[in-house]
C-alpha cells in the first residue's frame, strides 16, 4: 500500500521500487536493511529528467524503515494534547528521540541527525450550531481541521453533531468553553449564532486568547456595534478588538449558506498560512517510512 506522494513523478516509484527490493541492492546500491538512507534524486541533468524534475535542483530523502513504533504512540499522544513535539534521528544506528519543541523551531539535517518538528492539528471551535455553522464544519473537516462545536441550544447543537460524525461537541456558555479550551495558536474560534449573548460571551475570552484567528457573522454595522459594547461594558483593549475578523470571511459577495461558509473557511486558511512563521507536519508527514 502507498499513502502520499513526494513529486507525484517516477520519485514515487523509485521508492516503491527500492521498498520491493528490501533495499538490498537497488541500481547498483547497496542500501542497508535495519538503518535509514540518504536518497538524493535530480544530482546531473540526466537524472533530474528521469526523475521528473524539470525544475532543476535536488531533492533529497531520509528512507526510514518502521522497525521500532513505540515513538509513533508517544508522539500522537503528545500532539493530541496540544503539544510541539522533535523528533531526531540519528541515521547512523536508526535510534529516534523526542523532546520537546519550540514554536518556531523549523527541520534540521546536519548529514548525521534530521530533526523533525511535529505539531498538533488545526482546530476550530465554532460557535452556534445553526445551518450556516453544518456547512462550516464540513468544509473545514475537508480541510483536515478538527471541528468542534459549543451551543448551550440543545435543539440546534443535537442536529449539528448527529449529523456530521467526526464533530465533537462540548457542552456548557460559551465564554467558559473557551477558557477551558485554552486556546493555542493552531485554534480558530468563530460565532456564528447571531445572538450577542452567546457571541459576545464567546468574543470576551477568545479575543484575549493565544487563538490564530477569531471572527464573528455580523453586517458592518454591527460588528461595529459588537466593538463598542464589547470594549464599554467589557474594557476588551483596542488591540484586542482589532483581531476580530468581522464581517467573518473573506468578501466574496457570498449569499447562501455554503457560500458563507466557503469564505469563511478561505479566509481561516489564508490567515493560518500567512501568520504561520513554519510549517508544522502533522503525525507520520515528513519522512519515508518502511
Amino acid at each position: 500500500m502507498v499513502s502520499g506522494s513526494v513529486s507525484g513523478g517516477c520519485v514515487e516509484d523509485d521508492l516503491i521500487a527500492r521498498t520491493k527490493a528490501r533495499f538490498q541492492v537497488v541500481d547498483g546500491t547497496d542500501v542497508t536493511l535495519d538503518k535509514p538512507a540518504m536518497i538524493v534524486y535530480g544530482v546531473s541533468r540526466e537524472e533530474a529528467s528521469r526523475f521528473g524534475l524539470p525544475c532543476g535542483g535536488t531533492l533529497r530523502l531520509v528512507q526510514e524503515p518502521l522497525l521500532d513504533t513505540d515513538w509513533v504512540t508517544h508522539l500522537l499522544a503528545c500532539t493530541a494534547d496540544h503539544q510541539l513535539v522533535a523528533r531526531t534521528l540519528t541515521l547512523a544506528t536508526g535510534a529516534v528521540q523526542l523532546s520537546k519543541a519550540d514554536r518556531g523551531q523549523a527541520i534540521c539535517f546536519d548529514g548525521a541527525t534530521l530533526t523533525t518538528v511535529f505539531g498538533p492539528k488545526w482546530r476550530l471551535l465554532l460557535i452556534g450550531a445553526g445551518q450556516l455553522s453544518q456547512a462550516v464544519a464540513q468544509m473545514a473537516t475537508l480541510v483536515d481541521f478538527e471541528v468542534l462545536v459549543c451551543d448551550p441550544r440543545e435543539e440546534y447543537a443535537a442536529m449539528l453533531v448527529a449529523g456530521m460524525p467526526g464533530i465533537q461537541r462540548i457542552e456548557g456558555m460559551p465564554d467558559d468553553v473557551v477558557r477551558e479550551l485554552v486556546p493555542d495558536a493552531h485554534t480558530a474560534i468563530v460565532a456564528l449564532t447571531h445572538d450577542p449573548k452567546l457571541d459576545d460571551m464567546a468574543l470576551l475570552e477568545a479575543l484575549k486568547s493565544n487563538a490564530f484567528y477569531v471572527g464573528a457573522l455580523g453586517s458592518r454595522r454591527n460588528q461595529e456595534t459588537r466593538k463598542r459594547r464589547l470594549a464599554e461594558h467589557f474594557e476588551l483593549s483596542f488591540e484586542e478588538l482589532g483581531r476580530l475578523h468581522g464581517p467573518v470571511g473573506l468578501a466574496l459577495r457570498a449569499k447562501t449558506p455554503a457560500e458563507i461558509a466557503v469564505s469563511i473557511v478561505a479566509e481561516i486558511v489564508q490567515v493560518k498560512n500567512e501568520t504561520a512563521a513554519f510549517t508544522l507536519m502533522s503525525p507520520l508527514q515528513g519522512y519515508v517510512p518502511l
